[in-house]
């Protein structure tokens, strides 16, 4: 009996020393996003957490923050510095505070067409990889948040309606800060956790978003008025901190960067699509479309344009050596690319 029971101890050891090493081994990547449940970031980020773990036998886990529940953008990046998180989901604006070049794909009314924003990154994706490596990231996944407009309570048709409106400045982001200069618009900056309720309250009555943003952030509740012009199309990445994301074995790093990169390629796909349909609703809803290009002087925007990415070259944020190699790609782009493609979804007449 007494023998019996030794066994039994024994066995009880091996499986609890099995189990604890078990769980040492995993490690649990902790992430944030603004992207609430329900929204088509969120969904393919949830498929993509379960392909991590599956992948890994469960060696590897994501564990999601949305909603902004772990703060705007740089709280996520402070709490990223100080290990209390691993990762996130950023947009041009969280992306800008650790590789600001990358943001030379957000320059407003620099480019005509999504055929041109994919040559143009593609094109600069080894450099921009390497960029957000060299400051403590590792660029999991691509993603976009789509082409941004104006979304506004109030009516308006000019560029001196708008001026006249109070406007939502993304606190802190010098590349909106720039463009609104060089506009004469004096927007009123503010966290983005804050911007709901600064519409409820009239503190703003104007902000610049995406179709499907709007609906996922319930803005649309606000705005009535969408400018049929779009400015620019929005950036986005998946990004691990490079502390941790070395620490895991080749494998499970190649794991993480194969399933992000197909993740990746679904939130351009699918933001694509649905911010096309999310325009689709928000009209059957009854929101209107104004500011067309025939209610603007292009050359006017020309001007307003090369005085914000001269401020923006000037203070570093967009190194000018990059902003040459994007204007080039885009004219060889342009000089190949037929007239009659349909296939173009254009952001700027040409």
């Amino acid at each position: 009996m007494r023998h019996l029971s030794r066994i039994v101890a024994t066995f009880v050891f091996i499986v609890g020393a099995s189990l604890a090493t078990n769980a040492a081994a995993t490690v649990v990547i902790k992430m944030a996003t603004l992207a609430p449940p329900g929204s088509t970031w969120m969904n393919i980020i949830d498929d993509w957490s379960n392909e991590v773990s599956e992948q890994t036998n469960g060696a590897v886990k994501i564990k999601m923050y949305p909603n902004g529940v772990a703060g705007d953008e740089p709280d996520v990046l402070r709490k990223i510095r100080y290990g209390q998180l691993q990762g996130g989901l950023f947009s041009g604006y969280g992306i800008g505070r650790f590789y600001s070049p990358a943001r030379v794909l957000e320059i407003p009314f620099m480019y005509e067409s999504l055929g041109e924003v994919d040559y143009v990154r593609d094109a600069l994706m080894p450099e921009i990889e390497q960029g957000y490596r060299d400051n403590g990231f590792e660029l999991i996944g691509w993603m976009e948040v789509g082409f941004v407009r104006f979304f506004s309570k109030n009516r308006f048709t000019s560029l001196d309606e708008l001026r006249q409106q109070r406007v939502w400045l993304w606190q802190g982001d010098p590349l909106a800060s720039a463009f609104f200069s060089s506009t004469g618009i004096s927007p009123i900056p503010l966290s983005i956790i804050d911007v709901y309720t600064s519409l409820s309250t009239g503190l703003i009555d104007t902000v610049y978003t995406t179709p499907l943003a709007s609906l996922a952030l319930q803005w649309f509740n606000k705005t009535r008025y969408i400018s049929k012009i779009q400015m620019v199309n929005a950036i986005g990445s998946i990004v691990v901190d490079r502390r941790v994301f070395a620490k895991l074995t080749p494998e499970h790093q190649a794991i993480l960067r194969a399933t992000g990169a197909v993740a990746g390629q679904r939130l351009v796909d699918e933001t694509r699509r649905d911010n096309e349909t999310s325009m689709t609703v928000l009209l059957e809803k009854g929101h209107e479309l104004v500011l067309d290009w025939d209610d603007i002087d292009l050359d006017e925007l020309e001007e307003l344009r090369a005085t914000a990415v001269a401020e923006l070259v000037e203070s570093g944020y967009i190194p000018e050596d990059i902003l040459r190699r994007a204007l080039n790609l885009i004219e060889e782009y342009r000089e190949n690319q037929p007239d009659d493609d349909a296939s173009v979804s254009t952001a700027l007449p040409h």
